[in-house]
């Protein structure tokens, strides 16, 4: 390998945690992989990784090389960007499904060619990953978000509802207010991070409720979650935008819109350890020019 693909290479050893998973991303075997990185440790005469059964982890001179190496490759794509217009290679990007169906892939076309030498693989998820160790350029997510080393560009919030069928409500009643929900149900929405439940949510003036209802389903899918809604499990709250459809035809009924959820950031995540690349820059410019604008207009 020359001495650039060995950069190349070690870094996303690091990133992988893996000399497999990092091999297979630079399309070379592992006994190349090997190879190289000991040659790269001979050439500077120290041990840059210390490798187990289940971890690769850089030393402390890793480390120091690794950010060199991060710096210099992101520097090197700059000056390549700058020398011929172009974006190029394969990211990798995680998205929560809705929005990527009804936001990203219609107008991805047209991302695409503006920048032909680029390749996305797009992922479907809600559950938060490491970005570094999965090999993950950047996630869309919803929510409050936990402390991370991430960076999160705010891209709008969405707004909330809480609705059930009519078949749940002719069953149980139309609750006029959050203080009118004793004998009802809600469908649990497990939390990915939590495991538990999440409690609906309601606002009166300044004040934010939480109220915890009995669940006989429990879901860990939004898409589950509104289908169990249409078939009268329970009282949800979802995002207004794209369940329009579900209200203007009464597959969804929603109540006391007087009282509604607060709203649900929408953000991209990306690695704070590292310098952006010029292709995950444009995509998350990207991502800022088309969710906002549509979550804004969805809320206005």
């Amino acid at each position: 390998m020359d001495r650039l693909a060995t950069l190349d290479l070690f870094v996303r050893i690091v990133d992988r945690s893996s000399f497999s998973a990092a091999a297979a991303d630079c399309g070379v075997s592992r006994p190349v992989a090997t190879a190289a990185i000991k040659a790269l440790e001979q050439r500077l005469g120290t041990r840059l990784l210390q490798r187990s059964t289940r971890h690769v982890r850089p030393t402390e001179e890793g480390a120091a090389y690794y950010r060199r190496c991060v710096a210099i490759l992101a520097d090197l794509e700059d000056a390549d960007r700058g020398a011929s217009g172009a974006v190029a290679g394969l990211l990798r990007a995680d998205v929560i499904g809705r929005l990527a169906r009804m936001i990203l892939l219609p107008a991805l076309p047209a991302f695409l060619a503006r920048h032909p030498a680029l390749t996305v693989h797009l992922g479907e998820g809600e559950r938060f990953v490491d970005l570094v160790r999965e090999g993950v350029d950047c996630v869309v997510r919803t929510g409050t978000l936990p402390d991370s080393d991430m960076i999160a560009r705010p891209l709008g919030v969405m707004e909330e509802v809480t609705v059930a069928s009519p078949n749940y409500l002719a069953r149980h009643g139309t609750p006029a207010s959050p203080d009118d929900l004793q004998g009802h149900q809600m469908i649990g929405f497990v939390s990915s991070r939590t495991g538990q439940p999440l409690p609906l949510e309601f606002t009166r003036g300044d004040e934010v409720i939480e109220v915890s209802l009995p669940a006989r389903l429990l879901v860990g899918g939004v898409d589950t979650y509104a289908e169990a809604a249409r078939l009268g499990f329970g009282l949800v709250q979802v995002p207004r935008y794209g369940f329009e459809d579900d209200l203007a035809n009464g597959t969804l009924i929603e109540v006391f819109p007087d009282f509604p959820p607060t709203p649900t950031p929408v953000s991209v995540l990306y690695p704070s350890n590292r310098q952006l690349s010029p292709r995950v820059r444009v995509f998350v410019d990207w991502l800022v020019e088309i969710i906002g604008p549509r979550l804004h207009r969805q809320c206005a």
